[in-house]
């Protein structure tokens, strides 16, 4: 594998003009940023909110001693997703770690659970292995404030310009695919993104056929060409308790009130922080195998329909490499009224699993809501938990022949 200092220089080198706007801040602009960046009190406000006990004067310093982006990552970033693994989760797992090639940049595409550390997990995973960790995609809808701008920018974020009217999408998603063909076959870096822009409220994690469409954009190949040259590697996020699932019911909820409702940025800075600082039960990650073997010999021709069997690829890789815990066959056989996997918990596990969903359920701060609406927030919420194991089933032998490909 690459390792840490064959990797430190990486991010010595400028980007291109075209594309500072999107680009993650490089290292001759890290000093600069930092700097301003401790200065701004809603920085200082969501330290202090992460990390209640801290000296601040102290942590600063610390960072302005940070000499670049690499030792940002380990010095920082990877003793701070540590701590939260420690406080957060029962332990963060990682297999596959074999499927990656140390002579390959890749674009590692997930399902999508959490806002923030979806990326983040899988990249504590890369430093704990010594691997490069990859540069991470973020939506401009949460980046509501200049300074969370920054920070996200050096911690080597690019961002995914979205509610563009429909004139400037197109040229977003071109300028956005040109981004992530550049970082990995001129910077020969991976770039993480997720299957879908916003989490699958039901974790029915399927792939948009506009982000493949959009990775098929580059100019100067095939659309097969394009999607080929992003080196697409699927890898499946598995969180036992998802702390945000009661406000995923909150929101099917209030769409159910008023199909026109949308959230607020309020909203997503909240998710934002429930993920991060909630708890989570077991979390891993699975690494699966990189789809250009199988697409390249693909024998459709289209450009629909090689996206549609781009996305069938990851999904399928994605399904198969679910870990399944016993909520997940719990919330399963409840949906579907059987006994079908009770050997695989026991009275116990469904107890603490209906007290843990009744107490989520009881958050959920949604005046007048009636039996009706709690029972039907219920069943999205073991929805959430079942669908995980449902398209794991259905994936069927093809998971037999990832884990052989693997």
């Amino acid at each position: 594998m690459t390792t840490e200092k064959e990797h430190k220089y990486t991010s010595n080198t400028a980007i291109p003009a075209e594309f500072e706007d999107i680009a993650p801040y490089n290292d001759a602009q890290y000093r600069e940023k930092i700097a301003l960046l401790v200065k701004e009190p809603g920085f200082e406000h969501a330290v202090r909110y992460v990390l209640p006990d801290v000296n601040y004067p102290e942590f600063v310093d610390e960072l302005l001693r940070v000499n670049d982006q690499h030792d940002f990552q380990y010095k920082v970033m990877g003793p701070f997703l540590e701590m939260l693994v420690k406080t957060t989760t029962s332990g963060l797992s990682c297999d596959g770690l074999e499927n990656i090639r140390p002579d390959r940049s890749y674009t590692f595409i997930t399902n999508h659970r959490d806002i923030v550390l979806d990326a983040s997990f899988l990249n504590l995973c890369f430093i704990r292995n010594r691997m490069p960790i990859t540069q991470v995609a973020i939506g401009n809808n949460l980046l509501i404030y200049d300074w969370i701008t920054d920070l996200v920018k050096l911690n080597r974020s690019f961002i995914v310009k979205r509610d563009t009217r429909m004139v400037e999408a197109l040229e977003a998603a071109r300028h956005l695919s040109a981004y992530i063909h550049y970082a990995i076959n001129e910077r020969h870096e991976s770039v993480w993104i997720a299957q879908r822009e916003g989490r699958a409220k039901d974790s029915n994690d399927l792939t948009q056929e506009s982000l493949i469409k959009m990775i098929g954009l580059a100019p100067g190949e095939s659309p097969k060409e394009n999607i080929l040259g992003a080196s697409l590697l699927p890898v499946s996020i598995s969180y036992e308790f998802d702390p945000n699932d009661y406000l995923k019911a909150r929101e099917f909820l209030l769409k159910r009130r008023d199909p026109n409702y949308k959230k607020s940025q309020r909203d997503d800075l909240f998710s934002m922080e429930t993920g991060i600082l909630n708890y989570k039960g077991r979390v891993h990650m699975r690494i699966g195998n990189c789809i250009n073997s199988e697409l390249e010999s693909y024998a459709g021709t289209t450009r629909l329909e090689v996206v549609k069997e781009a996305c069938r690829l990851i999904d399928r890789s994605i399904h198969c490499g679910y870990r399944i815990f016993p909520c997940n066959y719990i919330a399963y056989d409840e949906v579907n009224n059987s006994h079908e996997f009770e050997s695989r918990y026991s009275q116990a596990d469904v107890d603490s699993f209906n007290e843990y969903i009744n107490r989520q359920l009881d958050r959920i701060d949604v005046p007048d809501i009636t039996p009706d609406e709690r029972e039907y927030m219920h069943g999205m919420m073991l929805s959430m938990y079942a669908n995980p194991l449902k398209n794991h089933l259905a994936a069927g032998g093809a998971c037999k022949n990832e884990e052989s490909a693997g």
